[in-house]
């Protein structure tokens, strides 16, 4: 057995994912591409975009969004979060992910109590 040569590199589990910044009850979000091992709002490789939760006056919550950026790292195997697949479904960079619904949840009352 040889030792691991050091420029051979090891996997790293990357995720797309928000690290959380701004004020208590105004939070403020940047997408990145971290390493899966890092702290939520630690260590991180890039930045690949902006969201903010907080609507404005007019109802618009401003999501930026490097495209490049991020279909480079869904490429190399970068695996987004819930939230970021999301985000990234509704402006087409990925699929839509499937809605996620409770079959027991669809049966009315009446007749879940009847059976």
């Amino acid at each position: 057995d040889l030792p691991p040569s050091p420029f051979q590199t090891s996997a790293m589990p990357v995720r797309l994912r928000l690290q959380r910044f701004g004020r208590t009850h105004s939070p403020f979000y940047r997408m990145v591409a971290a390493d899966s091992r890092a702290p939520r709002d630690g260590k991180f490789l890039e930045i690949v975009g902006t969201y903010n939760p907080i609507a404005t006056r007019h109802g618009f919550k401003e999501i930026r969004l490097k495209q490049d950026r991020l279909k480079y790292w869904l490429s190399v195997g970068a695996q987004p979060s819930d939230r970021v697949a999301w985000i990234l479904g509704k402006f087409g960079v990925l699929p839509p992910p499937p809605p996620r619904f409770s079959v027991k949840k669809m049966i009315p009352k009446k007749e879940s109590k009847e059976k």
